[in-house]
């Protein structure tokens, strides 16, 4: 029997923020000569992460108390930050890093103009998620709504402005959008789905529809690799969500003629090549 072949997506791994937040890091951690901190984790990929913190970069939960040693650097990660985490981080005299993705700020930026011309605010996303918070944090007020049934709990204003989580499908906010048509008198709607989302949702779908296994490798934490497992499971039954290649089981191959590869927005390049020369080990 010949060999399976593997074929990652065409659109795959780290995306623009990701990899910006990670040179910004690497070089603030080659630079520093004090603690260098990152406020949550600097991305949802906990290898990463744990690579990071062997450089002596360490995760650190809230902003932290300046030091006699030597200056602090605080890095904020990709997600962004509430408007207050900024302003204390600056009276504490740190040296501030924004790692925060562009395609976030400019979620920022449509909530505070939104907010500023009399709409209410909804936030299409994931509650408790830290780029949904930090978007709520730039328009105090705002609501979050996971997806179009949400809005049976929300009252609807006349005037009703909306954006999106960067990382969300574009078939739930077009739900939510179609929900409050009728609803709300007008409904003003920026799309601020990160077009790296976007690409690697519809290359994952186009992808497991024509693959006998998915392998998606990502951060159990990161909502977009979810989401892409979530895709692919839809098309193909076979669908598989693992955050290091040790999870890898050579029976999710037996009998497959195609094996499709994916990875979230916050999976370098060097886990997705990993992925692909374990799985031909098994093979």
């Amino acid at each position: 029997m010949a060999r399976p072949t593997i074929t990652i997506a065409d659109h795959a791994g780290a995306c623009y923020g990701v990899q910006r937040a990670l040179d910004l890091v690497e070089q603030v951690a080659a630079d520093a000569t004090g603690p260098v901190h990152t406020l949550g984790p600097l991305i949802h990929n906990p290898q990463v992460v744990a690579g990071l913190e062997a450089k002596g970069v360490t995760v650190v939960s809230e902003v932290p108390e300046p030091t006699e040693e030597g200056g602090v650097t605080l890095v904020l990660r990709t997600h962004g930050v509430v408007p207050q985490v900024e302003r204390l981080a600056a009276q504490r005299g740190l040296a501030v890093v924004d790692a925060t993705c562009p395609y976030v700020k400019r979620v920022h930026h449509a909530v505070e103009r939104l907010q500023g011309q009399g709409y209410q605010i909804l936030v299409v996303g994931e509650s408790g998620h830290p780029e949904v918070e930090a978007i709520l944090g730039h328009a105090p007020g705002a609501i979050a709504v996971a997806d179009a049934a949400a809005l049976d709990d929300v009252h609807v204003e006349p005037r009703v402005g909306v954006v999106v989580q960067t990382t969300q499908a574009k078939a739930t906010l077009d739900a939510v959008v179609s929900s409050l048509t009728g609803v709300a008198r007008e409904v003003c709607v920026v799309n601020t789905i990160c077009a790296a989302t976007s690409e690697r949702q519809k290359a994952a779908r186009e992808l497991a529809a024509r693959s006998d296994v998915m392998v998606v490798i990502g951060g159990r934490n990161s909502a977009n690799t979810t989401r892409l497992a979530t895709i692919c499971s839809a098309s193909c039954a076979a669908t598989h969500h693992i955050e290091t290649c040790d999870e890898l089981d050579a029976s999710w191959f037996e009998g497959a003629a195609t094996i499709g590869v994916t990875a979230g927005a916050s999976t370098p390049t060097a886990q997705i090549d990993e992925l692909v020369e374990a799985i031909g080990r098994l093979v």
